[in-house]
């Protein structure tokens, strides 16, 4: 067990050498922005940094297969880390180059990420649930409150039924 600590540091300390920008650049990572606007909240502006890469994430964290992954603490990271990338790539195939944030309020309440298209923001809530229920979309519900017209109907993402719908504000997605 010794020897996994060790290995798990080191890659660790790897990583704490090369600045973050250079990660930035070499498309390592992707440093997901908060979004602002003037709404007379106070909102956290410290960024969220993301692995492009689940395996690379994983092989850092130790995890050797999809049942540790999805059973451990960093589950939900995990899946959200997926899902940013899987938007990501969609809008990078098209040309398009993406506008994704998150949004915190300083009460903690988040939207996991955020999609600028056609000049609307649709928020997403990522769940590691496969029963999404309708208090998984209190973010979506308070963000589209405070945004107004700005706000287009939201996304619960989970691992569970396709199927599973929620109240019109938002869509259950698998």
């Amino acid at each position: 067990m010794e020897r996994v600590t060790e290995s798990l540091a080191g890659r660790a300390a790897m990583l704490k050498l090369l600045p973050l920008s250079v990660l930035e650049a070499t498309y390592q990572v992707i440093v997901l922005r908060p979004y602002f606007a003037n709404i007379g909240k106070r909102l956290v502006k410290t960024p969220k940094v993301y692995f492009t890469d689940v395996g690379t994430l994983c092989y850092l964290a130790g995890l050797k297969n999809s049942e540790h992954a999805a059973s451990g603490p960093m589950g939900c990271a995990i899946i959200e880390t997926a899902v940013l990338m899987e938007i990501v790539k969609a809008f990078l195939h098209q040309g398009i180059e993406p506008q994704v944030w998150f949004w915190r309020t300083s009460t903690g309440v988040e939207v996991d990420i955020l999609v600028e298209t056609d000049g609307k923001l649709i928020p997403v809530e990522v769940k590691l649930s496969a029963t999404p229920r309708p208090a998984m979309a209190s973010a979506i519900n308070t963000f589209r409150k405070d945004m107004g017209d700005r706000a287009a109907p939201g996304y619960v993402v989970h691992p569970g039924d396709p199927e599973h719908h929620l109240p019109t504000a938002y869509h259950a997605k698998s």
